[in-house]
């Protein structure tokens, strides 16, 4: 189905048919139903449905129960789902999500779009067609659009494709720093009293023996990231040195990204988003936009705190060939579902 021919199908009453949006990640997806005017039908809210660490029938089945919940709740055909994905990367995830999915009901009713979740961020912070998007959450990965349809990805698979940063990058890096700094190998940092605060532990030696020994799960410690934020503003040199290199990371994903989409004398929007970004820590901030501006200076950066699922809707709206009010309409409606304390529970 193409955006040409929607318009034709639907004219008579867009509210005869929704479209269904999904943006997953590495800790919850988000699902909502539309209708082709952009009411909000319903909204669902379920676990990790990243393949690439959760396994893919696991992720299969978080994206099958979310879509037929969501289906249940809005009552009308579908005529369209978008699915935004973290951990699909690279074409052969994409291709393989969409075999896994092929025989589900919703995706034998309507057309599936597949892609990597860096799409929605995007359109959740913008609506230029020439645009740059960078996430920093638990991982970090960066993706540019064109007018002319060209994108620049990038493979955001960790160290082995020469990542670093997000949440889990910097948490590493400061525990790191605290160890060498505990016995001798490096200089003092606030980190060897902060991170055992933080863990509720007697001193740096148990939190390392903790995760050694699993007491702690090396998951937990992304939520250092908002310490090692904090503790730059508060002057210590260890933090505003990670903090520093992790503002040059991001700045030089979307320094890239502009670069191969040839972008340097256009006016862009950067969004920025996830956990870290949205903490809107005036350093980090500062950082991204001084290492941006001299080779980008029409560049601007676009933080924002609204959940990628609102760009989620608004690229299936558009490929179901919903108009711009229609769209508007979803992406203030969705914006303020998601983010409401209930969002847990479908909207009737």
């Amino acid at each position: 189905m193409t955006a040409d021919d929607t318009p034709r199908a639907y004219a008579a009453d867009p509210r005869s048919h929704a479209v269904i949006a999904l943006d997953g990640g590495g800790s919850k997806t988000d699902a909502v139903a539309v209708d082709l005017e952009g009411t909000v039908l319903a909204f669902a809210r379920g676990g990790a449905s990243n393949a690439q660490t959760r396994g893919l029938a696991a992720a299969v089945g978080v994206v099958d129960e979310l879509v037929s919940r969501v289906r249940a709740d809005a009552g009308l055909p579908v005529a369209a789902v978008g699915a935004y994905l973290a951990g699909l990367d690279l074409p052969q995830e994409i291709t393989t999500f969409r075999a896994a999915v092929a025989d589900l009901a919703w995706a034998r009713e309507a057309p599936v779009h597949l892609d990597n979740d860096m799409f929605a961020l995007l359109r959740t912070g913008t609506d230029a067609p020439d645009a740059v998007a960078v996430v920093c959450g638990t991982g970090i990965n960066c993706v540019g659009v064109r007018a002319d349809g060209r994108d620049a990805r990038f493979p955001a698979l960790g160290p082995i494709s020469g990542d670093w940063g997000g949440g889990s990058g910097i948490a590493q890096e400061a525990l790191w720093y605290a160890a060498r700094a505990e016995d001798g190998r490096g200089g003092s940092t606030a980190f060897t009293t902060l991170i055992p605060r933080y863990f509720g532990e007697r001193d740096l030696t148990a939190v390392v023996e903790g995760l050694h020994f699993g007491r702690i799960a090396h998951d937990d410690l992304t939520g250092l990231a908002p310490v090692v934020l904090a503790a730059a503003r508060d002057g210590d040199r260890v933090a505003r040195s990670i903090v520093d290199h992790l503002g040059d990371e991001i700045a030089l994903l979307a320094r890239v990204a502009l670069e191969r989409l040839d972008l340097r004398d256009t006016p862009v929007p950067v969004v920025l988003g996830g956990g870290v970004l949205a903490a809107g820590d005036p350093g980090l901030l500062a950082r991204v936009r001084d290492a941006i501006a001299p080779a980008f200076p029409r560049a601007e950066l676009r933080p924002t705190r609204e959940r990628p699922i609102v760009g989620a809707a608004v690229l299936t709206l558009a490929d179901a060939g919903a108009g711009p009010d229609a769209i508007a309409r979803a992406r203030a409606q969705v914006a303020a579902v998601a983010s409401a304390p209930a969002a847990d529970a479908p909207v009737r």
